[in-house]
This record gives C-alpha cells, sequence and structure tokens, in this order.
C-alpha cells in the first residue's frame, strides 16, 4: 500500500518506513505530522479522488531539520555588463512515514538492537584474540629465559676474547710510538742582507 502526498507544492510517493526530504514544515523534530494524501493504492483499489482520499491518514515523524547543498544561482544580461553571481541553500525537512492508513510501519528500535548487537560480536572477538595472543607471548617468555643465558654466556666469551685482542693491539701501538722520533736537520739558507756583506768582505 502507497500513497501520493503533496507538500511544499510538490508530490511524493510514500509507503510506511520510508525517509523523505520535504520543503521546510514549521515542526519541532520529534514531533508528528499528517500529510495531505491526493492519491491511495492499496492493491487492486485505486483512489484518485483528493477528497476521498484525503480521508486516508499518512503519518510522518520529523527527524530532522536542514538545509540542503548550496546551489549557485547566476544572472547575465548580454550587452549591459551585468551578471550576479549568488548561492542558496534551501531548508528541508527530513521524515519518516510512521502509517498510511491501517498500514503501520516497523519499529525502528529492534533494528537499532542489532546493530549494537552486531558491533560487540567482533569487538568481543578481537579482545578474545588479544587474550590468547598475550597467553602465548607469556609462553614463549617462559622458555626464552635458558635460550637467552645460553646465548648470553656464548657472547660474553667472545667479547672478552675480543677485548684481549684489542688491549694487545693497542699495547703495540703504545710501544710503537713511544720511541723518540728522530729529529731532521736541515741548513737554514742565508738572508739577503748577510749574503751581501759576504761578497762585500
Amino acid at each position: 500500500m502507497y500513497a501520493i502526498v503533496k507538500t511544499g507544492g510538490k508530490q511524493y510517493k510514500v509507503a510506511a518506513g520510508d525517509v523523505i526530504s520535504i520543503e521546510k514544515l514549521p515542526v519541532e523534530v520529534g514531533s508528528t505530522v499528517n500529510l495531505d494524501a491526493i492519491c491511495i493504492v492499496d492493491g487492486d483499489k485505486v483512489e484518485t479522488d483528493p477528497t476521498k482520499a484525503a480521508e486516508t491518514a499518512v503519518v510522518a515523524e520529523v527527524l530532522e531539520q536542514y538545509k540542503d547543498k548550496k546551489q549557485l544561482v547566476f544572472k547575465f544580461k548580454k550587452r549591459k555588463n551585468y551578471h550576479k553571481l549568488q548561492g542558496h541553500r534551501q531548508r528541508l525537512t527530513r521524515v519518516r512515514i510512521v502509517s498510511v492508513g491501517s498500514e503501520k510501519a516497523p519499529e525502528a528500535a529492534p533494528k537499532a538492537k542489532a546493530a549494537k548487537a552486531e558491533e560487540a560480536a567482533p569487538a568481543e572477538a578481537a579482545a578474545a584474540s588479544k587474550a590468547e595472543a598475550v597467553a602465548v607471548n607469556e609462553e614463549k617468555a617462559a622458555k626464552a629465559p635458558a635460550k637467552s643465558a645460553a646465548k648470553t654466556t656464548a657472547k660474553t666469551v667472545e667479547k672478552t676474547a675480543d677485548e684481549k685482542k684489542a688491549a694487545k693491539a693497542d699495547a703495540k701501538d703504545g710501544a710503537a710510538d713511544a720511541e723518540p722520533a728522530k729529529k731532521t736537520t736541515r741548513k737554514r739558507a742565508p738572508k739577503k742582507e748577510e749574503a751581501a756583506s759576504e761578497d762585500a768582505e
């Protein structure tokens, strides 16, 4: 069963449970409004007379009052040096059709509960997997100390041997440095004044 309703100068096809956006209505969020039906279709029965169709109640619940996306409005007149650009955001009301005549929409609460349960299930599974990973790491850590101790002792023996070699090499280098360096002497070239005096003599 569905209906054709008229509101805000527009017509909408609605059924129980539909969520639509219509021209702004001066109502608060959470309240209910009656929409004017101009046509009712119930299976094979079709009521096209607006006066008779209006007898069937179409009840909607207001979910949100909001603004639509911005539409650009550009005005232009040729050869008049006139152009104007402005934006417009239409105010809209989002509603949920609660009932069309005797047909009512299913409640939204069970869906919300099911969604929460679905969200909780992965979280629980993740927590369980974390707990298992922690347990495995603890077992590995318990087994690791013996192996790590053996490895550390071998490493310390290697380090001590390397340190001894390095100490011997340093001692040899120190002995070589301790030997006095031979001084090299070179004759100083005579200055010009001294050379001139020698020539004079």
